[in-house]
C-alpha cells in the first residue's frame, strides 16, 4: 500500500489527477464556501473535519506551506478579504480587525489530508483516495492499464518509426553480424533495453507483469520508442560501416556488444535517455502501479497534461483507432521479434 504520508511524489500523483479529485469531491460529504469560482475551507472547518485542533493544521502549513501553497492554499487578505466577510460573516466568524485569513481549495483540503498522522479521518480519506485513483484510472481505460501508452495519440507514429527503424537493425544484424540467426536478434534487442531502461526484455516483463505472449514494445511510450529507434538505427548503420571497414567479415556478437555500449556513453544520448528512463519510470508508478527499482532515481510525478494525454480529452480509442487503419495494425503485429 502507498503511504500518502511519506511521499509528495505519491501525494501530485493523487493532486494532479483532475479525474480522480472530481470523483473524490463527489464522494466526500463536506460543504465548503464556494468563492471565486471553487470551494474554499477556513483552517476551522479543515481542522473540524479531520477532528484535530485549529494548532495542528497551523503547524502543518509551517512545515509544508510551500507543497499547500503550489496545491491551492492561499491568505485572502484586501478587497477579496472584504468579500469573503460579507457573503460568509456568519460562517467564518473573524473580527472586524482581521486582515487576512488562510484559505484552502479543495486540492490542499485534500493535500493536508493526506500529510495529517494525527487524525484518524483522515486515515480513512487516504486510503479512501488511493481506491478512487485505481477505480478513476481502470475506469478511464476501459478496465486495464497494460496498454495505456496507447492511448497517447503520438504512439501510432512512434511505433511505425521504431518498426522501421528496426528493420534497418535486423536487416544490418543478418548481413554484417555472426551468430545464430534468432538468438542474436534477441539478445541485440535485450542489450538496447538495457542501455535505454537499465532492464532486459524479461525484467521488464516481470515488473509489469507480462505474460510471455505479451509484446514488450507494443507496452513502451511513444518517448521510449523513439529513442529504441535512434539506438536501432545507430547501431544498424555502425554495424554495416566496421562491416564494410573490416573487408566483409562477420562482426562478433561481443562487437555488437562494445557498439551498443558506445552509443549509451554518447553524449548525445544523455538528454534523450533521462527522459524516457524519466518517463517510463514515472508513469508506470502512477498509471500501472508498478516500480521500476533500477531507474527509480528518475521517479517525478506525473502532470495534469500528462491525465489528460493518457486518460482525458487528449487520450484515443487504440481500438478504434486500429479498426480505421487495419493496414497500421498488421504491420505492427508482424513486428513481433524481440
Amino acid at each position: 500500500m502507498k503511504d500518502l504520508t511519506i511521499s509528495k511524489i505519491e501525494r501530485l500523483n493523487v493532486l494532479n489527477n483532475r479525474f480522480a479529485i472530481e470523483k473524490i469531491q463527489k464522494t466526500l460529504d463536506i460543504t465548503g464556501m464556494m468563492f471565486d469560482g471553487e470551494y474554499r475551507f477556513t483552517k476551522k472547518m479543515v481542522a473540524d473535519f479531520y477532528e484535530v485542533e485549529e494548532r495542528t493544521i497551523e503547524r502543518y502549513l509551517e512545515n509544508f506551506g510551500s507543497e499547500l501553497s503550489g496545491n491551492g492554499y492561499v491568505l485572502c487578505k484586501g478587497k477579496r478579504l472584504k468579500d469573503l466577510k460579507l457573503q460568509f460573516a456568519p460562517v467564518i466568524n473573524v473580527g472586524s480587525k482581521t486582515t487576512q485569513l488562510g484559505l484552502f481549495n479543495f486540492r490542499s483540503f485534500l493535500n493536508i489530508g493526506m500529510l495529517l498522522t494525527e487524525s484518524e479521518k483522515a486515515k480513512a480519506l487516504r486510503s479512501a483516495i488511493l481506491d478512487l485513483v485505481i477505480a478513476t484510472i481502470n475506469e478511464k481505460t476501459g478496465g486495464g492499464t497494460k496498454y495505456i501508452n496507447r492511448r497517447d495519440v503520438n504512439y501510432i507514429p512512434a511505433a511505425i518509426t521504431e518498426e522501421n527503424y528496426r528493420k534497418n537493425l535486423t536487416s544490418a544484424m543478418s548481413q554484417c553480424v555472426g551468430g545464430h540467426k534468432t538468438y542474436k536478434y534477441a539478445q541485440v534487442t535485450d542489450w538496447i533495453y538495457e542501455a535505454v531502461f537499465k532492464e532486459n526484455a524479461k525484467e521488464y516483463r516481470k515488473v509489469l507483469s507480462l505474460d510471455s505472449k505479451d509484446n514488450v514494445r507494443h507496452t513502451l511510450y511513444a518517448e521510449v520508442l523513439l529513442v529504441i529507434s535512434s539506438f536501432e538505427n545507430g547501431i544498424g548503420a555502425v554495424i554495416q560501416q566496421q562491416y564494410k571497414e573490416n573487408g566483409g567479415r562477420f562482426l562478433s556478437m561481443d562487437e555488437v556488444k562494445q557498439i551498443v555500449d558506445d552509443l549509451a556513453e554518447h553524449p548525445m544520448q544523455k538528454p534523450y535517455l533521462n527522459d524516457a528512463r524519466t518517463k517510463m519510470a514515472s508513469r508506470d508508478y502512477s498509471f500501472r502501479d508498478a516500480y521500476h527499482g533500477n531507474i527509480a532515481e528518475y521517479l517525478r510525478a506525473v502532470t495534469p497534461e500528462e491525465f489528460e494525454r493518457f486518460i482525458g480529452d487528449q487520450s484515443i480509442d487504440f481500438d478504434t483507432i486500429l479498426e480505421d487503419n487495419k493496414d497500421v495494425l498488421k504491420r505492427l503485429k508482424q513486428a513481433d521479434n524481440e
